[in-house]
């Protein structure tokens, strides 16, 4: 489909938006992990995790956050909060990809000290600075300040400042923070506007981008993530990380 001008544009991607951004498209996609969950400081854990997990396969990332949270009894803030050691040993052979028990330990550690002393992980990203580059730069920071880090476990949260472009993260916020009426994203945080999102880029989304020509730079890093970012808010400033759905599912669905 050639798309003639940057009307027609916006009006085929708005169209994919309502095709994706439908409770059917819940079940395939780790989203369905805090959705099963009613529970706010459970819909963000599994949804942290969920997010974190999302690398290759749609279908693995989903079992095994689904695992994870059978580990913690799906209770997954109940857990974090629990010193019973004897619980903790449950994640000790729990393994995803170049994600294991180490790892996960400290997690659990974080969420832990975090939960304590906050109501909502949302303080994690939103009490550092006004954008989403500087939240994901302090939460980077902040996740990392207890004593005794894995060097080995710092590779799995990304921040701007190692040009990543924090794909994970930002579909995490994605789903916290953005509030509609289709039952895809939660909406939950209410100190993060959906306006200053950053959209999440992958491999497919940043080819389908290229495509449409919202996207120029050659590598899929932070500033790829902004310049596509800016160009989706040429089409609705308030909300231009909906057009995530679009480009995803034309990328990952549809082949395109």
């Amino acid at each position: 489909m050639k798309i003639l001008n940057t009307n027609n544009l916006k009006e085929f991607l708005d169209s994919k938006v309502e095709t994706y951004n439908q409770p059917s498209f819940i079940k395939d996609d780790p989203v369905s992990i805090p959705h099963l969950f009613t529970k706010k400081q459970d819909i963000e854990i599994a949804g942290f995790f969920a997010a974190v997990f999302a690398w290759g396969n749609r279908k693995t990332i989903i079992n095994k956050s689904r695992e994870l949270m059978q580990l913690m009894d799906m209770q997954p803030h109940e857990f974090c909060l629990n010193e019973d050691l004897n619980r903790l040993k449950r994640l000790l052979e729990f393994k995803h990809r170049t994600f294991n028990s180490t790892d996960l330990l400290y997690f659990v550690e974080f969420l832990q000290f975090h939960y304590l002393n906050n109501d909502s992980l949302e303080t994690a990203f939103a009490k550092w600075g006004t954008d989403v580059e500087q939240m994901l730069i302090g939460f980077h920071h902040y996740f990392f300040s207890l004593e005794d880090v894995p060097s080995r476990t710092k590779k799995h949260i990304a921040t701007p400042e190692k040009k990543s472009n924090c794909k994970r993260l930002n579909m995490f916020l994605r789903w916290m923070v953005r509030d509609d009426d289709k039952g895809v994203d939660f909406g939950i945080w209410k100190n993060i506007s959906p306006s200053q999102l950053i959209c999440p880029v992958d491999v497919h989304v940043a080819r389908v981008a290229k495509r449409f020509n919202l996207l120029q730079r050659k590598q899929t890093d932070w500033k790829a993530a902004i310049e596509l970012t800016e160009e989706l808010k040429k089409f609705d400033a308030d909300d231009p990380v909906k057009y995530d759905f679009a480009l995803f599912g034309l990328g990952v669905i549809d082949k395109y």
